[in-house]
């Protein structure tokens, strides 16, 4: 969100961030000098949030809404059409919601009304064959990332000092919630294996969330704690990246893995599941490695093979990074949400 309304064309758009709460987000788009307006919702139907919201679409006369997930989606067209203004609706994935019928159907009402935007095509396919979603009203329009500048070895040396990576030491590392989804538990499993072949790795666990403790705790039984390092939330995820030999998602489900782009753009080799957008993003066997979802023995094998063949890994860092180079860049991220955009502003006059 932050990266598409500060990066906006400035001749074309202007753009002011609604939230819910406060929190790290509001910080990052303060620090990004975008305007931004917290109205808290006091209750799961919170019809005074509504008129809230309306005053400040008028006060700010605002052309068009943007809203994310299903809440914002749902509270956002309620408010758009008070207010006589075009919605964009972007869905991020679908972990959270095929299971609710009431969530589909709501998700058939936001689109009547608004313009939905799938990240993947998988979630495109998702939103019109088990949703119900009319695929004229679908967009799909893929996240983007900034590619980063490369490190010098000596700046890498220093990052993996920094994180307690031993030089002989192969590093491995997750970027993402503390959420079962993520699938934090068989990448655990995985590295209690791999450590009986290979003792020489660390696992670096980047994020925070309910599984906090239990995740630490599965460390311990497993007897691999020395080999795990829980760095929390960090605002300096490139340079961690930069530190890693290579890069593992194993998730449940995803919608288009922002982590996962921001790995492949490092060139960090990438391992990811077989699930969501991520056999969009990792080309299996060409930029990184694609694994069943809970599969810890090919998970293992995969790292194993990443490991034990440095050069095709390293090769595969290349390769990745070209591939987000290609496609999934912020600015053809932007591209892409301006010119949709600008339909629903001239279908709406």
């Amino acid at each position: 969100m932050s990266s598409i309304a500060s990066g906006l064309d400035r001749n074309r758009f202007g753009s002011m961030v609604g939230l819910f709460a406060p929190g790290w987000l509001k910080d990052r788009c303060e620090k990004l000098g975008l305007p931004t307006a917290v109205l808290p919702m006091r209750s799961q139907w919170d019809l005074a949030w509504i008129r809230r919201c309306c005053t400040l679409v008028r006060q700010q006369q605002v052309a068009l809404i943007h809203a994310h997930e299903f809440r914002a989606n749902v509270f956002g067209t309620i408010v758009a059409k008070l207010c006589g203004v075009p919605l964009v609706g972007t869905v991020h994935g679908k972990n959270y919601y095929p299971e609710h019928v009431k969530r589909r159907v709501a998700y058939r009402w936001v689109s009547k009304a608004a313009r939905m935007v799938a990240v993947s095509e998988d979630l495109r396919r998702f939103l019109s064959s088990q949703v119900g979603v009319r695929e004229d009203r679908i967009a799909r329009i893929y996240n983007g990332v900034d590619m980063p500048q490369r490190m010098s070895s000596e700046q890498v040396a220093r990052v993996r000092s920094d994180l307690g990576i031993d030089p002989s030491e192969f590093a491995l590392g997750i970027v993402g919630s503390l959420y079962p989804v993520k699938g934090h538990t068989y990448l655990l499993q995985a590295v209690q294996s791999v450590l009986k072949v290979h003792p020489k790795i660390k696992l670096l666990v980047v994020g925070q969330g309910d599984l906090d403790i239990c995740l630490k705790r599965q460390a311990v039984e497993l007897g691999i704690e020395h080999a795990v390092s829980f760095l929390g939330l960090r605002n300096d995820v490139p340079n961690v990246l930069a530190a890693l030999d290579l890069f593992v998602l194993p998730s449940l489900s995803e919608g288009l893995s922002v982590a996962l782009l921001e790995a492949m753009s490092a060139a960090v080799p990438v391992i990811a599941s077989r699930v969501g957008g991520n056999p969009e993003i990792v080309q299996d066997g060409l930029t990184g490695l694609l694994v069943t979802p809970k599969a810890v023995s090919e998970l293992t094998g995969h790292i194993l093979e990443m490991i034990n063949k440095r050069d095709r890994s390293k090769l595969f860092g290349e390769r990745g990074r070209e591939r987000v180079a290609d496609v999934f860049t912020t600015a053809q991220m932007l591209n892409h949400y301006q010119e949709l955009y600008e339909e629903c502003l001239s279908q709406a006059q």
